[in-house]
């Protein structure tokens, strides 16, 4: 079995295996014609459930064959023009031979002595990044492991910097459309059920920051504690984006922690064209950044970035056969010291390879094509009587739904979008997403891919309009 380890003796066997599964790979991308199967659980589980993890095939090309049936063949394959679903982006082909090297070398990135270059190569993208968000000279932050996290960590630094025993006084503030890891957050860090406080948002979803003075005032005036505010810099539903200026004035009346979780609209600190929409998240105490929603890399890719470095102590714990606390003193840089994780990928590497091979212009090039596109798919759905298109796009999403020619209940209406699609993904042809605004059924295009054009929006929405009108068709038959 000693075969099987990577080591200086069978480097040969892993550029065998490595290159079999590349090339199986790179041939169904190659055939891939839709972006999913149309698979069931029903139809799919029993192949895995008949499967022995205690009789292995002893070969890599078996393994491959068995992996097609399970797993590659039937795969959601987000690199497909018409998946349109949710915060899944394309990735960009430096970023996966950084995943590679990463995954072959496994370096962990909690100490120095795991890690060495690795480390220093992370901490020179946390450098880039509060670069280009603009938080100053004493900025710092963490890769982790995808948004719900940085949020966490956010918001526990910001529940310290609140300094105050009594967690039950403490208020989170955040739009109503804001990400559920803010009251998953609020749970996990011991706040109370009444902690997070849901601020209005105008039509285009955006915070209102006449309302969120009047929270926090209403807040300060019974005694409460306004511990953060958290800003969105593109909600997951609507891509909408808080007046992030404004909400920082608020912020600094009331000496109240800044957070902006740009998960989904960190694309636009690499933007050529449209940087502008996220001016003021420069006064922000911390910043959350997905690289694997508009960076373009694999899952997973994040991090926190804070205004001071000093605040990042709240997430320190020393150890003596880790990182005991004279390593401070001596200088050697612990990553694990800023981290809520120990053991840690080098995720970095994938954001390095990517800056290295096609430079930030080239990301935000591609981030750009989205947003535009967007742009172009609305102007489609508001010329288009079949649909009810909710706001004009800040990024690259699109919340719609189908109604039909005639006065039909609004239930039904729900109902028709929900089977349209079901239908859809059933098909395999698309892959829509969906949300609720005002309590009725939507649907979701999440346009992250540069290779989807304007033709396949119009196809997709044409397919949509048909799955619908059959449902409604069948369901007044019914009822005959």
């Amino acid at each position: 079995m000693r075969s099987h380890l990577l080591n200086d003796t069978t480097a040969e066997h892993y550029r065998r295996s490595v290159t079999q599964g590349v090339e199986r790979v790179a041939a169904k991308l190659a055939t891939t014609d839709r972006p999913f199967t149309g698979i069931t659980v029903d139809a799919l589980a029993p192949r895995i459930d008949a499967i022995d993890l205690d009789r292995p095939l002893h070969d890599t090309t078996a393994v491959l064959d068995e992996l097609e049936d399970v797993y590659l063949r039937d795969a959601v394959y987000f690199h497909h023009p018409r998946y349109l679903a949710h915060l899944n982006c394309p990735v960009v082909i430096p970023a996966v031979l950084g995943e590679a090297v990463l995954s072959a070398v496994n370096s962990s990135l909690d100490t120095w002595d795991q890690s060495a270059g690795g480390t220093l190569i992370e901490r020179k993208l946390i450098d880039w990044t509060t670069g280009r968000i603009g938080l100053g000279p004493a900025a710092d932050g963490v890769f982790t492991s995808g948004g719900t996290q940085s949020n966490l960590q956010a918001l526990l630094l910001a529940r310290e910097e609140a300094k105050t025993n009594d967690l039950t006084r403490l208020r989170v503030f955040a739009s109503e459309v804001s990400h559920f890891s803010v009251q998953k957050s609020a749970k996990l860090l011991g706040l109370g059920p009444d902690a997070v406080v849901p601020v209005p948002v105008d039509h285009d979803k955006r915070l209102k920051t006449v309302a969120l003075a009047h929270e926090l005032a209403r807040a300060t005036e019974a005694g409460l504690v306004p511990m953060a505010v958290v800003a969105t810099a593109g909600t997951t539903d609507f891509g909408s984006i808080d007046p992030l200026p404004e909400i920082a004035r608020v912020c600094e009346e009331y000496g109240t922690w800044l957070h902006v979780d740009a998960a989904y609209g960190c694309g636009l600190l690499a933007s050529l064209k449209h940087r502008d929409r996220i001016d003021g998240i420069e006064r922000a105490d911390s910043v959350t950044v997905d690289y694997h929603k508009s960076f373009f890399q694999p899952v997973s890719s994040s991090a926190l970035l804070v205004r001071d470095a000093a605040t990042l102590r709240h997430a320190t714990y020393h150890a003596e056969y880790l990182n005991p606390r004279r390593m401070v003193t001596e200088r050697i840089p612990n990553q694990v010291d800023k981290s809520l994780q120990t053991t840690r990928r080098f995720d970095a590497l994938k954001l390095w390879m990517t800056l290295r091979v096609m430079g930030a212009d080239g990301i935000g090039r591609l981030f750009d094509e989205v947003c535009d596109l967007a742009a172009e798919g609305w102007k489609l759905l508001a010329a288009d009587p079949r649909f009810d298109v909710v706001v004009e796009p800040s990024l690259s999403t699109l919340v719609f739904r189908w109604i039909p020619a005639t006065v039909t209940d609004p239930a039904e209406i729900d109902r028709a979008n929900l089977y349209a699609r079901k239908a859809l993904f059933a098909s395999g042809d698309a892959v829509v997403a969906g949300t609720k605004v005002a309590g009725r059924h939507y649907l979701k295009f999440t346009l992250l891919n540069p290779e989807t054009t304007t033709a396949d929006i119009t196809a997709v929405l044409d397919l949509i309009a048909g799955h619908a009108e059959q449902y409604l068709g069948e369901s007044l038959d019914r009822a005959c």
